[in-house]
């Protein structure tokens, strides 16, 4: 079965936000941003912008009829400032005018007068000054102190990770529309359907009930718009509240950059213990996150990066220490793998020094130390099921002598340019780690004609979920696909519901989508045995829209069951709900279950590195990923495909650069770079484990949104092992990403201009 959107994308046809039929009398919204990061505000003047012909309205924060307060998790956020302002571009005020053009000049009239404060921008400072968010937290396993004494091998490091921009293609909209009765709708570019309902629920002191929020699709989301979507949507719904008008806001490429927040740069500190054996007795991590202006979901994502500090290997005496930095950042929010990429980039990085420090290849160390069944994770919970055994032993295997050879050998033959090769296994947790959250709900309908409706809470955004639900419908109902419609998502159909997000909308929403496809077909079977005469418990199938009772044909087609149902008077619709059994945690403890099940994997990495210029070239990628029973192979090796170039793009390219001012530098396309086509390698090659049943899944299978980016993190210690090839000896560190320009400070950064030109003389001379 194909992406069910792919000829609606091909011909241009799929709508998004903007691209909605207008109404008429329509308005548009622009926003005064802070122009500074850090400032008491002592005057704001909008006079010229409500004089500007053409504009409708100018509102500030005294205009909010609710709450002005949007904050998720911590109120510590406001959709329009009062009388501070915490970053460039935050929120100040909105205008609305007839065009946008209008809009977006009256903005840049108004006038805001502010006392300067200072400004922080980097998280180990802030934890210095006491600007914390939420509590400090420390999981621990064994002891670490006693433990040190054991090791024959010790090592301390730093490592210091960059941000990432989300880049979706489609930027943060809204369009509020005013309907009878007081009610308030809302098309909302958002990963959180709800979370958007309820919020502007409250700044506009409304019910919940009096707002609907539809979303048919996203243009990209990446974690990008499962909080930061509101604000833009609570701003469209306080205009159209205001001027009784229907209110479009979306913001230009520009303005979503420098006023959205990113994946959370994290500095963090290391010490690892091993014994001569290469066993690692004990590990200690201290993590600074950066969470920006304020705490958006910056918890939850902290959260998760203490979940995966140890990857995928078993450490008995663990200590695991995270902090969330309040700095004068845009809220820096959710970004695929939510904050477990930075805890599993520092374990790698302390292997990687620990080898050194050894002389071993670093794969062997981490094949020494990988999670055996039962082992425990520092969070109490056991490891079962494990697959990383087996996709490294696949690994090695197929792939790992060979690459080895072909870099020696190259290494041995060149000087100027040298070869890396590098391993990276993962183990990703699949579940909300706020238990709540792991909930999901389905709508379905069966019209008399044969063709079916399901509603889900399930966000498509280019990751395929509208054709897996339509996939697992059809598979349960034994009939084609092209009877199912997946209908938006929206809050009207489908109430309280969680984000897509952390990788678990498939399990949670087709798990709904089964049980009420099971209410249906036992009606549908009962039905059938009435008219038929057969024993009320003779069992029934449909198969290839064929009716079977009892192991044999009746005669009885899909549609001809359907009509009998409806006939006899029987509901043909069901609603249904599915939460994750089995998962607990207790945060008093820091211990419990909160992980329905593990994905597994392991990349093996290839790179080409010249060491006078910095440049590097990915010449393979190898991945063995644990997958279990896919319900749609294309659209999840494309996932794969697409998390592995995000992860190798943050590890590399992506650089997001921001001044002590706390103004982004990398403030477009032209000085922000993605990953493309050519980036990526021409030799990519993806071998599926199979061969096994996940009992939490849909038809046995396993989540794939997240775990890949992961993958990615291998690159960096793969372009790092070509730089040690080309300068042996030389201590190189652990910062994200490694650009070229990078990889040359690395090279020659503490060297005079004369030791450079002596050295890549040398380098050159037989070229």
């Amino acid at each position: 079965m194909k992406h069910i959107d792919s000829i609606a994308h091909v011909r241009g046809e799929s709508q998004y936000v903007s691209d909605l039929p207008r109404p008429e009398g329509m308005l548009y919204a622009a926003v005064f941003g802070s122009p500074v990061a850090h400032g008491r505000i002592r005057k704001l003047d909008i006079s010229a912008a409500k004089a500007l012909e053409g504009v409708v309205a100018v509102l500030t924060a005294a205009d909010i009829p609710g709450d002005n307060q949007i904050g998720p998790l911590i109120p510590d956020e406001l959709p329009l400032a009062e009388e501070e302002v915490h970053f460039i571009g935050q929120p100040v005020a909105l205008v609305i005018a007839d065009s946008p053009e209008i809009a977006r000049k009256a903005a840049g009239m108004i006038i805001l007068e502010h006392q300067a404060l200072p400004v922080i921008t980097d998280p180990r400072e802030a934890y210095r000054k006491g600007e914390i968010i939420g509590n400090p937290r420390t999981f621990r396993l064994g002891d670490v102190e006693q433990a040190w004494g054991q090791c024959d091998v010790i090592v301390e490091g730093q490592c210091d990770l960059g941000g990432q921009e989300q880049l979706y293609l489609e930027t943060q909209g809204c369009r509020a529309i005013p309907e009878e009765g007081g009610r308030m709708k809302l098309y909302s570019s958002t990963q959180s359907p709800y979370a958007v309902q309820r919020t502007a629920a409250k700044v506009l002191g409304l019910a919940n009930h009096r707002v609907e929020v539809d979303v048919k699709r996203l243009g990209g989301g990446f974690g990008g718009k499962e909080d930061q979507a509101t604000p833009w949507a609570c701003l469209a719904a306080l205009g159209a509240w205001k001027t009784g008008a229907p209110v479009e806001l979306i913001l230009s490429r520009h303005d979503d950059l420098k006023m959205t927040g990113k994946r959370h740069p994290y500095s963090s500190d290391f010490k690892i213990g091993l014994s001569k054996e290469g066993k690692i007795l004990a590990y200690r991590v201290s993590h600074y996150q950066n969470a920006g202006a304020s705490a958006d979901l910056s918890p939850a994502i902290l959260e998760r990066t203490l979940f995966h500090s140890t990857n995928a290997y078993f450490i008995p005496n663990v200590e695991i220490f995270a902090v969330s930095c309040r700095t004068n950042l845009p809220p820096n929010t959710a970004f695929r793998g939510f904050g477990g990429p930075q805890g599993m980039f520092v374990i790698e990085a302390a292997l990687a020094k620990a080898a050194e420090k050894m002389g071993l290849p670093r794969e062997e160390l981490q094949r020494k130390n990988l999670l055996r069944e039962g082992d425990e994770f520092p969070y109490g919970q056991r490891a079962e099921r494990v697959q990383i055994g087996t996709a490294w032993s696949i690994l090695k295997e197929k792939y790992l002598p060979s690459i080895r050879q072909r870099v020696d050998q190259y290494n041995a033959a060149h000087r100027a340019v040298k070869k890396g090769y590098a391993v990276m296994p993962i183990c990703f947790g699949i579940s909300f780690t706020a238990t709540f959250l792991n909930q999901g709900s389905a709508l379905v309908h069966v019209y008399t004609d044969g063709s079916v409706s399901i509603t889900t809470g399930g966000v498509e955004m280019g990751q395929g979920i509208s054709t897996k639900i339509a996939d697992i419908a059809a598979r349960a109902l034994g009939i084609r696909e092209e009877r199912i419609r997946v209908e938006s998502t929206n809050t009207s159909r489908i109430a309280n519901m969680s984000p897509s997000a952390a990788s678990a909308t498939a399990d949670l929403c087709g798990g709904a989508t089964l049980k009420a496809i099971d209410q249906i077909l036992e009606r549908l079977y009962a039905a059938a045995r009435k008219e038929l005469n057969l024993d009320k418990k003779a069992p029934c199938q449909i198969r290839d829209e064929q009716l079977l009772c009892n192991g044999k044909p009746t005669g009885w087609d899909w549609r001809k069951l359907v009509e009998a149902t409806y006939f006899s008077r029987v509901s043909l619709s069901a609603h249904a709900f599915y939460a994750t059994p089995g998962i607990h945690f207790d945060k008093s403890a820091e211990k419990g279950h909160p992980f329905a099940y593990h994905v597994y994997g392991a990349a093996i990495f290839e790179v080409t590195l010249d060491g006078l210029r910095g440049t590097y070239r990915i010449d393979s990628v190898k991945i063995v990923h644990d997958l279990a029973r896919p319900l749609n192979r294309v659209i999840d090796l494309g996932q794969i495909e697409g998390g592995l170039a995000q992860g190798m793009g943050w590890m590399t390219v992506e650089d997001l650069q921001y001044d002590a001012q706390g103004r982004l530098l990398s403030n477009g396309l032209a000085s922000y770079k993605a990953p493309e086509v050519y980036f990526m390698p021409d030799d990519l090659e993806t071998t599926l484990l199979e061969d096994h049943e996940n009992r939490f899944g849909p038809y046995g299978s396993k989540a794939v949104g997240e775990p890949p980016l992961m993958y990615g993190i291998g690159l960096f210690f793969a372009i790092r092992e070509a730089m040690k090839a080309f300068r042996p000896g030389r201590e190189y560190g652990f910062r994200v990403p490694m650009t070229p320009e990078r990889v040359l400070l690395e090279l020659y950064g503490d060297e005079s201009q004369a030791a450079v030109v002596k050295n890549r003389f040398a380098a050159t001379r037989e070229v």
